[in-house]
């Protein structure tokens, strides 16, 4: 069956009568795939026929249709009416139909993310593009290539809370590694944006220690920040990779990142003089990277770091002593920064505020509460998870051929069946 695209009404009547089952919209995909040429040519003349569509039942004719319509170059004027029915569309739309077509799925929606940018208003792109990601989704586990446009609008309009909700699944299947680089890569600085810091460090590690064949900019930026929230959560940073990440990654990623290379010997010497003096020798290359809060956020966490340090040595220490010893300028500024990290639950301790003492404590958490079980409880729940979806994954990882190919094309550079276990002969 071939569509007649001079007339409209027999696209509209094709759809609607192969909409109703599985069959029919499988035979509607291939006839519209056929005529997808036709229709772009058409696209002027196809905008009204919209109107005699239902987006829920005929999901799939509505979303050739819509997608045509919006691929044609428009004005800055006509941005907030496409945003509006791309919108639309993606709320009321059929999940089961638009899966049959991905590609013009995300390409609708990859539209709508660039006419809110266009528009300077990337919060009116954050609702639809969560409400497609959960529609063109196989389950949570799936990363789309939807995820990092969702998060990118989710940094550009200070919608963390909303970015962190896609943050907390856990994600197998990825389709593009630079799908995977972008989502953790925004994913670590909206967690950055929250305070999340372990949550920011780990994304951030996944971009600097995943498989990359040459060094990418997503790599280099996530590196800048790995070492600044490091610094900050932590207190230290190794410079040294961990032997999983790329030789690409080992080679160069220090190369780039020589300023803040340096920021951590200044962090690591422990004086803040010589911090201060390492930031604003980079001051300029900091602000170029946008990385100057965090940078300030490092200075800051200094004094925090050296105080906790000071519960390992002392039970009791006036706040001059903590002032001296941390290199601040009053005792008001020591009692400052201890009340703080007291309120974060960063120490535990009380000030007397008669004499200007403070009493560092142990850590209350009896670790016997119904909450605390609660925690633990579902901490190991999702560990058994965890290690049941590897042991599936490597189970099938090794019946893959392509794995098996290059594990024989290995071993036959190493034939140890040739080689003698044990020397028959001594020279001495």
């Amino acid at each position: 069956m071939n569509l007649n695209m001079s007339s409209g009404e027999s696209l509209v009547a094709q759809i609607q009568g192969l909409s109703s089952n599985i069959n029919d919209l499988t035979q509607l995909r291939t006839i519209l795939k056929q005529s997808d040429e036709l229709l772009h040519a058409e696209s002027t003349r196809l905008a009204p026929l919209l109107n005699e569509l239902d987006p829920l039942i005929h999901s799939l004719g509505y979303l050739y249709i819509l997608e045509v319509c919006t691929s044609a170059p428009i004005s800055k004027e006509q941005s907030n009416d496409l945003v509006i029915s791309i919108a639309r569309f993606i709320n009321v739309c059929s999940a089961e139909q638009i899966r049959l077509v991905p590609d013009k799925f995300i390409s609708i929606c990859k539209r709508l993310k660039d006419q809110v940018l266009l528009l300077e208003d990337p919060m009116r792109g954050v609702a639809p593009l969560l409400t497609a990601i959960r529609k063109l989704q196989s389950s949570t586990e799936h990363l789309t290539t939807l995820h990092p446009d969702f998060l990118l609008l989710c940094l550009l309009s200070k919608c963390y809370k909303a970015g962190l909700s896609i943050l907390e699944d856990d994600v197998f299947e990825v389709e593009l590694p630079r799908d995977l680089f972008l989502y953790c890569y925004y994913g670590g600085m909206i967690c950055i944006g929250q305070k999340q810091f372990r949550k920011a460090l780990e994304l951030l590690h996944n971009v600097v220690t995943a498989p990359m064949p040459l060094i990418s900019a997503i790599a280099v930026e996530a590196y800048k920040k790995y070492i600044l929230v490091s610094l900050i959560h932590h207190g230290q940073f190794s410079t040294s990779f961990p032997k999983y990440a790329s030789s690409a990654a080992q080679r160069n990623l220090k190369n780039f990142s020589q300023p803040y290379i340096e920021l951590v010997h200044s962090y690591t010497a422990g004086k803040i003089s010589g911090l201060e003096t390492c930031v604003q020798t980079n001051r300029d290359k900091f602000e170029s990277d946008n990385n100057l809060g965090l940078v300030k956020q490092v200075v800051s966490s200094m004094y925090k770091h050296n105080i906790q340090r000071l519960t390992q040595t002392y039970l009791t220490l006036s706040l001059q002593d903590i002032a001296n010893t941390v290199q601040l300028n009053s005792t008001k500024e020591a009692e400052m920064h201890v009340l703080q990290m007291i309120q974060d639950g960063e120490i535990f301790a009380t000030i007397n505020q008669k004499d200007g003492m403070v009493r560092f404590l142990e850590d209350p958490e009896q670790y016997k509460t119904c909450e605390m079980i609660e925690r633990i409880d579902f901490s190991i729940q999702r560990i058994m998870t965890l290690s049941k979806k590897l042991t599936t994954m490597n189970d099938v990882m090794s019946c893959d051929p392509s794995y098996l190919g290059k594990v024989g094309r290995e071993r036959q550079r190493f034939d140890f069946d040739d080689l003698d276990t044990v020397p028959s002969k001594f020279n001495i």
